[in-house]
């Protein structure tokens, strides 16, 4: 038996997303929109600790969880080291 939540949710999802969308695993779950944002936020550059606030986890628990989202960006922290190092 589904919730009304999950019947509102896909709903929503209907007459938000095009047909394609809606059809696809993009936000399926309520819970998808907040992974979603927890990995953009890390991904933005954001620190694991002030993310892991505003998500309600411990640094612990996010980087468990979310450290995997964060992809590609070695060029960015090594930049960030050769300027904090005066290069």
């Amino acid at each position: 038996m589904t919730s009304g939540y999950t019947r509102t949710w896909r709903t929503a999802r209907q007459l938000a997303l095009t047909p394609v969308q809606a059809n696809s695993a993009l936000a399926r779950r309520p819970y998808d929109l907040r992974h979603a944002g927890v990995s953009m936020r890390l991904n933005a550059g954001v620190p694991a600790t002030q993310v892991a606030e505003w998500a309600g986890h411990s640094v612990e628990v996010l980087l468990k969880i979310y450290a995997k989202c964060v992809d590609g960006h070695d060029h960015v922290w090594l930049g960030m080291v050769d300027r904090a190092l005066g290069d």
